[in-house]
């Protein structure tokens, strides 16, 4: 195996927990509910969106976190969630663009 190929093997490693947080539907609308407000909203406003509890919301919100696709802002006493999407996005273009030059350059 070369090692070009050993490394697009690597980059889909380091992609697959991105991968796996894209994949739960209420994450999505959280992620396209946070794209529309780009001031950041709290748990609560959220919840009311997507018609999920605030613990169930608060789950969803801590593993886009801990992925690097939100992050929060303490206003006041309640924390804001705003989109920080640029790295999560930057890595997986990075795994696309190693895949479509491996795949052009086979043929």
């Amino acid at each position: 195996m070369s090692q070009q190929t050993e490394d697009i093997l690597q980059q889909f490693k380091d992609c697959i927990p991105l991968l796996e947080v894209l994949t739960d539907v209420n994450r999505q609308a959280i992620i396209m509910l946070l794209a529309q407000n780009k001031s950041g909203l709290n748990v609560n406003t959220i919840a009311g969106h997507i018609n999920l509890s605030r613990p169930a919301v608060s789950h969803h919100l801590k593993v886009l976190k801990q992925s690097g696709f939100i992050k929060s802002e303490k206003k006041g006493v309640e924390n804001y969630y705003v989109l920080t999407v640029r790295k999560p996005l930057e890595q997986l273009k990075s795994l696309i663009t190693a895949v479509e030059d491996e795949c052009d350059g086979s043929q």
